[in-house]
């Protein structure tokens, strides 16, 4: 059984030259594709991201739309300003305030919070 030996320099001389370029453009190319492969599975996560970022906005901005379209329908009508004026704690000329004090008062106040863009 011969052991083995690490070619010497005459050996390698001998090897052609074609053949030392494709094993060199083999090997750079092998480190370009884990590269791009690499690449690739960063932007599609970064893209994941971005894309359900822009779903979340794109929802926000339609319940935005709707509130603003049902302010701007409502701007008009005496019920609904009223309905808002007794949201921040208004009451009518014509009413009485009757006060409990034994009441829990609510965190978001008389009514139901609304984000207004």
């Amino acid at each position: 059984m011969r052991s083995f030996r690490f070619p010497s320099w005459q050996q390698w001389r001998r090897l052609p030259l074609a053949m030392v370029i494709a094993s060199v453009l083999a090997g750079l190319g092998i480190v370009q594709m884990t590269f791009l492969i690499g690449h690739t599975a960063y932007r599609s996560v970064t893209w994941s991201r971005e894309a359900r970022q822009a779903r979340a906005d794109v929802k926000v901005l339609r319940e935005d739309i709707r509130v603003l379209t049902e302010v701007q329908t409502h701007a008009n009508d005496p019920v609904y300003l009223g309905a808002l004026a007794r949201c921040l704690g208004f009451v009518g000329a014509e009413e009485r305030v009757v006060v409990d004090e034994n009441a829990v008062e609510p965190k978001s106040g008389n009514c139901e919070p609304v984000r207004l863009p």
